[in-house]
């Protein structure tokens, strides 16, 4: 455990779990054995961080937020209230033959959150999809297939429905961003557009 970590008293760490300078554990959250959480993070109340789960840094966790066993989230993500990483294609109690289902018994399949990506709060990614850098997943989506970079998804199940800059302001058709002045690279025309780059531009030139 590094020398700079904030951990409530409430709160539950593993001594085999790895805990980086500058994070903050909040109350009856709960980090277990083999997580990394990295440097400058933000548990909220109740957060739990199961086995294995890689954390990068600068990441934001609110409350009640649950990320499962072979989740990996980059660094700057954030994750709104009671929002659920899930990891079981095909979950089940038991196995076919009744017995109460071991850790051999099924497939870890995790979720990944790439740099910078937001989910709401109240939402749901199924196992095994990845959201893409700087993605944004409107509030109680439930998420069954992957998001692009930058891509703004929202409902149930989730739609994409445009994309948005870092800054999370949602772009407009030419690429820029209304909120910050950036403007981004649009490429894959006809069809789908996808955020490529992005290239700051100052208010005085708009």
């Amino acid at each position: 455990m590094a020398d700079q970590v904030m951990i409530h008293p409430t709160a539950e760490v593993s001594p085999q779990a790895t805990v980086g300078d500058g994070t903050r554990v909040w109350n009856e959250a709960q980090i277990r054995a083999g997580a990394r959480v990295g440097r400058d993070c933000i548990l909220a109340k109740g957060v739990y961080v199961d086995a294995d789960v890689v954390i990068a840094d600068r990441v934001k966790l609110e409350n009640r937020v649950s990320v499962f066993r072979g989740a990996h989230l980059e660094s700057g993500v954030f994750v709104g209230p009671h929002s659920c990483l899930l990891n079981d294609k095909r979950p089940r109690a038991t196995t076919p033959a009744g017995e109460l289902k071991r850790e051999d018994d099924w497939t870890v399949s995790g979720v990944t959150v790439a740099e910078g990506a937001s989910i709401g709060g109240g939402c749901t990614v199924l196992p095994g999809v990845s959201i893409g850098r700087f993605a944004m997943v409107g509030a109680g989506a439930v998420v069954t297939k992957d998001v692009p970079d930058h891509g703004l998804v929202i409902g149930n199940p989730a739609r994409l429905v445009g994309y948005v800059c870092e800054c999370g302001g949602r772009l407009l058709p030419d690429g820029s961003c209304p909120a910050c002045g950036r403007r981004h690279s649009l490429g894959g025309q006809p069809g789908p557009i996808r955020a490529t780059s992005a290239t700051p531009v100052s208010r005085s030139s708009r």
